[in-house]
């Protein structure tokens, strides 16, 4: 048999392990931390953010990622943990991303606690869908999306992506989400 290879890089295939009580992928190729301080700019209440960042700068998000090429053909997956809390009366959420390579898609699937995830499109359409176990969220391709954690105990999720699909954070940077999710009197709202 001939082998021809690929136009993307050959590799073995393997395992990875992961802890679901903590939320965490075992020996992960990469673990991206962001605390309260690296979220400036994304929550409506500045003043609450900056008290939080005073009073210990605590996690907000913890990504796992595994040794996958960055590359056409490949699938990265990661385990994301969204721990919970409150920026002023706003919930606990990622910075939200674009795809690099914007026409490319998402699988996110709960596997523990509860929030939403938030999507938009760059000519302002906006959605969100719950995320709870027991639901897999599409983000299609176009959207930029954020996950939001509703609950008191971590959102921890797991998510697939195509390896060559990269990250674009500065657009939401700069435009933000036209919905946020809210914690009034003991219920999520969204406006």
């Amino acid at each position: 048999m001939n082998f021809i290879k690929p136009a993307t890089t050959f590799i073995q295939p393997f395992a990875v392990s992961f802890n679901l009580v903590e939320g965490i992928m075992l020996n992960p190729k990469s673990h991206l931390v962001r605390r309260a301080g690296d979220m400036k700019g994304h929550y409506r209440d500045h003043e609450a953010l900056a008290a939080l960042i005073a009073a210990g700068n605590p996690t907000h998000y913890e990504v796992f990622e595994t040794p996958v090429p960055h590359e056409y053909g490949h699938l990265m997956y990661c385990i994301s943990k969204l721990h919970p809390g409150l920026v002023g009366e706003e919930w606990f959420m990622t910075k939200g991303h674009y795809h690099t390579a914007i026409n490319t898609g998402e699988i996110y699937l709960a596997l523990r606690g509860e929030g939403l995830m938030m999507m938009k499109t760059p000519d302002g359409q906006c959605r969100h869908e719950r995320f709870e176990p027991g639901r897999m969220v599409y983000v299609p391709p176009y959207w930029g999306h954020r996950s939001i954690n509703t609950g008191r105990e971590p959102l921890i999720s797991f998510c697939v992506y195509p390896g060559d699909a990269g990250h674009n954070y500065g657009d939401i940077e700069k435009e933000g989400f036209p919905r946020r999710a809210f914690c009034r009197n003991g219920a999520t709202v969204v406006e």
